[in-house]
């Protein structure tokens, strides 16, 4: 149960530590100054809406998204979210499309070297069946959240920083809601498709608690370390690179590979979730849909990864509110039922 649950628990965090994330340019245009509680508020809220969503996906032992869907925001609006999720999950590839592009970029190669190097790989891993994408999931998200914190803690360290001198500072709190909520419908998307595979409760409980502590700390940390150098983000088109600016090359190059890994974690996720919606309609192998959808995909991404952050992640955290709200209030709404017992 504990290795299913660690399974699960590196699923979620392959969904949320995608480009955006791991490269601090989602967590700085959301927190920032005086965003402590506010962190602490999105980790108790990611926590509960995971453990609500993996509960639902369980007990209806979906294969997609579409039946906790239903469930979340009841049948009239199911449509309109299902269209939500599908550009979401769109859109969220081609972001990650763009920052491969831009990763690579910073060592001198063309943009769209960057942009192959991500789609080659994606689209391969999917001859793979789900066991095997989570298995990959299992072995690269470590490597990711331990790099990621070596180097935000190093940096804690080195600049002498205190992660409690602007407590008192948490004017900010309300950009919990609407960061928690971009986060939703991924989360929605991706575990919706492994409902069947969940085995027992206590995978959903390992899951759901863990991966809300490791963002929480996680975000807590970078935040902290990206305030240090507000001055300098305006420069850089991943702000992480702004911290790593002062370490050697192969600190620099190392770095690089974690963020390129967290690109391509997201975009498994969102492509998985957007294939298995798909595949329902339309029965090919699911590598074929993948090659399909990343082809339409490529010609978006001459927008760029910062302006793509910029104008969809905050709409996409306005729109999703409404869903946010419906599944942090299920528990309290359905106490009563034996399925869901808190």
């Amino acid at each position: 149960m504990i290795k299913a649950g660690f399974k699960w628990m590196f699923l979620i965090i392959g969904t949320m530590v995608g480009a955006g994330y791991a490269s601090g340019r989602e967590l700085w245009q959301f927190f920032g100054h005086e965003s402590g509680l506010a962190i602490l508020l999105f980790s108790i809220m990611f926590g509960v809406c995971c453990h609500v969503i993996l509960s639902i996906s369980h007990d209806k032992q979906s294969t997609h998204y579409v039946p906790v869907l239903r469930v979340i925001v009841g049948k009239h609006l199911t449509s309109l979210y299902d269209v939500l999720i599908l550009f979401y999950l769109f859109t969220t590839t081609i972001i990650m499309m763009a920052g491969s592009g831009a990763t690579w970029q910073a060592f001198r190669y063309s943009y769209w070297f960057g942009i192959a190097a991500l789609c080659i790989p994606l689209v391969l891993a999917f001859v793979w069946n789900l066991k095997g994408i989570l298995s990959l999931n299992s072995i690269i998200l470590p490597l990711l959240i331990g790099g990621l914190l070596f180097v935000l803690i190093l940096f804690t360290w080195q600049e002498e920083l205190s992660l409690l001198s602007h407590i008192h500072e948490q004017t900010n709190w309300v950009s919990a809601f609407p960061f928690t909520a971009l986060n939703i419908l991924p989360l929605v998307a991706v575990l919706g498709a492994v409902g069947s595979h969940v085995k027992k409760k206590g995978e959903i409980w390992i899951a759901s608690m863990g991966s809300a502590a490791v963002l929480g700390i996680i975000s807590f940390i970078y935040n902290n370390s990206l305030i240090h150098i507000s001055e300098e983000i305006l420069l850089y088109e991943i702000p992480l690179f702004a911290i790593l600016k002062q370490y050697p090359y192969k600190m620099f190059i190392f770095i690089s590979f974690l963020l390129w890994i967290a690109l391509f974690t997201t975009a498994l996720s969102s492509v998985l979730g957007l294939i298995t919606r798909i595949q329902e309609k339309v029965q090919v192998p699911l590598w074929l849909l993948a090659l399909v959808i990343i082809v339409i995909m490529v010609p978006f991404t001459s927008f760029g990864f910062a302006t793509l952050i910029e104008y969809l992640y905050p709409l996409y955290g306005l729109l999703n509110l409404y869903i946010l709200s419906a599944i942090l209030l299920y528990p309290i709404a359905n106490r009563y039922k034996d399925d869901l017992r808190y």
